[in-house]
């Protein structure tokens, strides 16, 4: 029986052949599909592809090679102390509700705005004619001219919004930048960040019910699962632009070490904020240990910040994310703010994080905190 053939990755033709060389190199043979062949620098959307039983090795040497890292990440940086909001929007509603709550906090921390938009050109060209070689590079070469086009006048239409709405009032006056990355969204957007180092980036995302549809494929998912820097998804239907309005935020902890970074981390995004911070186990055992080791973490973040009005819950017995929701309810909770680290490939593909889960089974926001 042969070997069929399954997509590893899909990515922008650099990286793709980056990919290549390293699985090869490792005995692993590697197909790479939807090239464009006149121009393959501007290729995006290329598949990765190799035969089904190499899979694992080729997870296993993914993992282990961190071959996503970029030499940039290597080179020191001097740390800037203004803080930086990055806002990635692909020009629905939900990125202007992310767009109003991202200039809103950068306004009350007195920080700066970059918006990013990442896009790409998905033309392949099929098998053709030597003859028409010279009339498809034309006509392609138009094609990926109109998709910019199109990105400049949609981002220009952004930030005629945003500067109406600064006019009128209903945003602080402040000054903001953008930026165009042409590549897959989400690679792009954890590639920036680490050009641009910000502390904070908000992301939109759709409703409940209509994330779910989509829970494999969304850019705020993988954002939150690979970037190193705290990501605050904010649902499209919330009432509210502003976090100074919001008043009560949950904490989840796992009783990990990494949980208290977190809460540093959160802290300081939160700094001059007035909120009801309630600490909540992620856990579906309701018993005495997670009561006593609860009041034990309440006690130690009391001390570090003792101006702090800090409760904790327990969660109710059953399913985690039905024990969230109720929590969420019976709270008032409008913002739950975690700690996540980056994970494997295989563990991400097979095992979606807490995380991820959350955002897609919630419409409250979330700050997801790598620690």
């Amino acid at each position: 029986m042969e070997d069929k053939l399954v997509t590893l990755a899909i990515h922008t033709f650099e990286k793709a052949q980056i990919l290549k060389t390293i699985l090869e190199t490792e005995g692993i043979e590697v197909y790479i599909h939807n090239v464009n062949q006149i121009q393959p620098v501007v290729s995006a959307g290329v598949r990765v592809r190799i035969k089904e039983s190499d899979l694992p090795h080729a997870l296993r040497i993914i993992e282990d090679h961190q071959w996503l890292n970029e030499e940039s990440e290597k080179k020191t940086v001097q740390k800037s102390t203004a803080k930086k909001v990055l806002i990635p929007i692909d020009f629905s509603d939900y990125s202007i509700k992310a767009c109003e709550v991202g200039i809103n906090y950068a306004y009350k921390v007195g920080g700066e705005i970059m918006i990013l938009h990442a896009y790409f050109s998905p033309f392949f060209p099929s098998a053709i004619p030597m003859g028409d070689t010279l009339a498809y590079q034309i006509n392609e070469e138009e094609s990926v001219q109109n998709v910019l086009k199109q990105v400049k006048k949609d981002m220009q239409n952004i930030c005629q919004l945003i500067d109406k709405k600064m006019e009128n009032g209903e945003l602080p006056r402040i000054k903001y930048n953008y930026v165009l990355r042409e590549g897959l969204p989400e690679e792009e957007i954890v590639s920036y960040c680490k050009e641009y180092r910000p502390s904070l980036v908000v992301m939109g995302t759709r409703g409940k019910g209509q994330k779910e549809i989509d829970l494999i494929g969304s850019v705020t998912g993988e954002v939150i699962e690979v970037n190193k820097g705290p990501v605050l998804a904010i649902p499209e239907y919330i009432p509210y632009n502003d976090l100074s309005v919001i008043k009560n935020v949950a904490f989840a902890t796992s009783f990990d070490q990494r949980d208290l970074i977190a809460f540093d981390k959160f802290m300081e995004i939160m700094k001059g904020f007035d909120i009801n911070i309630h600490i909540f186990n992620i856990s579906t055992s309701r018993n005495e240990w997670n009561e006593i080791r609860l009041t034990g973490v309440v006690e130690y973040f009391k001390k570090q910040y003792s101006n702090a009005s800090i409760s904790y819950t327990v969660l109710d017995d059953g399913e985690l994310l039905l024990s969230v929701e109720k929590f969420v309810r019976d709270k008032h909770i409008e913002l739950i703010a975690l700690s996540t680290h980056r994970r494997g490939v295989f563990a991400r593909m097979f095992s979606p994080s807490i995380a991820r889960r959350m955002l897609f089974h919630t419409d409250v926001m979330l700050l997801a905190i790598h620690a």
